[in-house]
C-alpha cells in the first residue's frame, strides 16, 4: 500500500492491478482475468458482456447478489431448485424451466463445492444457452482435477473481506473468451476502449491500486489461510461426529479446496432443537453463527412480490433454508474455540427439552438473556 501511495498511481489500470489480474488468471488456469470493484459488479458485467436478456435460470439458494445482478439489468431470474446433497443447482430441474425467453444459466459453486459442470454444460450446449458460474465461494477449489475458473463462458470470483483471498472489496471475471474479456474491460471503465473513445454503455467498476495491493498480499498468504481452514474443518468434523441431528457438510479432500465454509444441517426431529433455536443459543454465547441463505432469494424483496408462488417449485431450497447454519472459521478461530463451540452444540442437543423451554421463556420475556 505504501508503494502504491509513493507511486501516486492510485487507480486506472495501475501496475498492482495488472499484477493481481495476471496472478489470478494463472491460478485459475485461464488466459484472461478482469478485476473489478466487487464480486457483484463482476457478475453484472459478465452477464452484460455475455449478452444475457429475457430469462436466466439461477438457484434461489444463494447470496441475493446473484439474483440482483440479473434483475438490475431487466433480466428475469427464474429460480431453480437445488440438490439436497450438494446444495448446488439441480440440473435435472432445469429443462422444465426453459422457455423461448431463456438465454442462459448461472450456476453457483456453493461453499466452494463445484456444480455438476458436465451436466450444466450439456444442457447449455444442447439448448444453445450461455453458461456462467458464480464462483464467489470457490477461489482455489477444483472440479475433477481442473481449477474452478475454467468453466462455462466465464466465471466470477469475489475478493470481499469475508473471502479466502481478499482485496477488502473486489471481484474478477475470468475466462478464455478474449472477446468477452475485452467487453468486460470496457464495461468496467464507462465503456472506454481507447484514450478518448467510448464504444458502449459502461459503469465505474474499476479496482483501485490500494485494493489490488491488499489482494496481492492476501494471495501471498493464501496457502496459510487454506491450511488453517482445513485444520478447522477437521476439528469440527471430529468434535461433531455422532452429534444427534447435526450433519456437517463434507468436502472432497481428494480435490483442492479452500475449506472456507463450515456448514451444518440441523434435523430438528433428531437434534430436539430447531436450527433457529440453536442459532439463538450460540448467539447468547457470543458465537455469531449465520443462517445461510435464509430465507432464500425467492422470499426476499422484490422477488417475493414478483414471484409469490416460487416456493412451490423449490422444496429442497425451502428445506435447506430452515436447516442450514454456518459456523465461524478462519485464522481468528482456534482449535480451543472450536472445541468449546462444539461442546455448546452437544450440550444443547443433549438437553434440548429444558433449553427449548428456557428459550421460549426468554422470548416471552422480551429477549432477556437466560443463562
Amino acid at each position: 500500500m505504501a508503494e502504491a501511495l509513493d507511486r501516486r498511481w492510485l487507480t486506472n489500470d495501475g501496475p498492482f492491478l495488472q499484477e493481481f489480474e495476471a496472478r489470478i488468471a494463472k491460478l485459475a488456469g485461464v488466459r484472461r482475468c478482469v478485476a473489478v470493484s466487487s464480486g457483484a459488479t463482476a457478475l453484472e458485467l459478465a452477464i452484460r458482456a455475455a449478452g444475457l436478456t429475457g430469462e436466466v435460470i439461477v438457484p434461489s439458494f444463494t447470496f441475493v447478489a446473484t439474483a440482483h445482478a440479473l434483475l438490475w439489468q431487466g433480466i428475469t431470474p427464474v429460480f431453480c431448485d437445488v440438490s439436497p446433497d450438494t446444495h448446488n443447482i439441480d440440473p435435472s430441474r432445469i429443462e422444465e424451466l426453459i422457455t423461448p425467453r431463456t438465454t442462459g444459466i448461472v450456476g453457483v459453486h456453493l461453499w466452494g463445492r463445484p456444480c455438476d459442470v458436465e451436466a450444466l454444460r450439456e444442457i447449455a450446449n444442447r439448448r444453445r444457452l450461455r453458461l456462467l458460474f458464480d464462483a464467489a465461494h470457490a477461489f482455489g477449489c477444483s472440479y475433477q482435477g481442473e481449477t474452478i475458473g475454467r468453466f462455462g463462458d466465464a466465471e466470477v470470483f469475489s475478493f470481499h473481506a469475508t473471502k479466502c483471498v481478499s482485496s477488502c472489496e473486489g471481484g474478477a471475471v475470468v475466462t478464455d473468451d478474449d472477446c468477452l474479456a475485452e467487453k468486460v474491460r470496457a464495461l468496467r471503465n464507462f465503456g472506454f476502449v481507447d484514450y478518448d473513445l467510448v464504444a458502449c454503455l459502461g459503469v465505474n467498476g474499476k479496482l483501485n491500486e490500494i485494493s489490488a495491493a491488499m489482494g496481492l498480499s492476501s494471495l501471498d498468504a493464501m496457502g496459510e489461510f487454506i491450511r488453517v481452514n482445513r485444520r478447522n474443518y477437521a476439528c469440527y468434523r471430529s468434535a461433531l461426529r455422532g452429534a444427534a441431528g447435526i450433519r456437517l457438510l463434507q468436502h472432497d479432500e481428494s480435490q483442492p479446496c479452500n475449506y472456507h465454509y463450515i456448514v451444518l444441517e440441523i434435523d430438528e426431529d433428531h437434534a430436539g432443537l430447531s436450527r433457529d433455536e440453536l442459532k439463538e443459543i450460540l448467539w447468547c454465547e457470543n458465537v455469531l453463527a449465520r443462517r445461510y441463505f435464509y430465507p432464500g432469494c425467492h422470499r426476499m424483496k422484490p422477488y417475493c412480490d414478483l414471484f409469490p408462488l416460487a416456493g412451490a417449485r423449490l422444496p429442497e431450497t425451502e428445506r435447506l433454508c430452515s436447516r442450514v447454519l454456518c459456523l465461524p472459521t478462519g485464522t481468528a478461530v482456534t482449535v480451543d474455540d472450536i472445541e468449546a463451540l462444539c461442546r455448546i452444540i452437544r450440550f444443547s442437543t443433549s438437553n434440548a427439552a429444558e433449553i427449548g423451554a428456557r428459550l421460549a421463556g426468554r422470548r416471552l420475556a422480551g429477549g432477556v438473556r437466560t443463562s
